[in-house]
């Protein structure tokens, strides 16, 4: 059995999130997506949506398996338990996959890092949690 791990912080789902999960899942046979806490996002603003929320409504979308909230202290905690074969970034995600690979053998973690690809934007559709956000905002105040 493949496993495949695939993290983010999916504050507000969109088509974009679905895209990334799905073709996370057709890496392996397993997924499992670690869903980040809020005090571990300091690359963009904070999520809005609370981290049980969002573990629950990540966890409801059919290509994942099950997920988590993220280690509050060590991000690799989770990888050195849960063992993946593959890591799938999502295509616009801030990590660098060349330093994933290094702390991962730093620790002895056997895996693969693999980025997805992006999701085209058709029409007026928005794959961005923070555009979304702006849009209602802008529509409602």
């Amino acid at each position: 059995m493949k496993r495949v791990v695939a993290q983010g912080t999916f504050d507000i789902l969109h088509p974009g999130h679905v895209h990334y999960l799905r073709e996370a899942k057709a890496m392996g046979d397993e997924l499992t997506v670690i869903v980040a806490r809020v005090d571990n996002v300091t690359h963009k603003a904070s999520p809005v949506v609370s981290g049980r929320q969002r573990v629950e409504m990540v966890e409801a979308l059919e290509p994942v398996d099950a997920a988590q909230l993220g280690h509050p202290d060590d991000i690799f905690i989770p990888i050195e338990k849960l063992e993946p074969d593959i890591i799938a970034l999502g295509h616009d995600q801030h990590h660098d996959g060349d330093a994933i690979r290094k702390a991962l053998a730093e620790r002895g973690i056997d895996c693969t890092v693999r980025r997805c690809s992006a999701r085209p934007e058709e029409d007026d559709e928005m794959l961005s949690s923070r555009k979304i956000l702006r849009r209602a905002i802008d529509q409602r105040g």
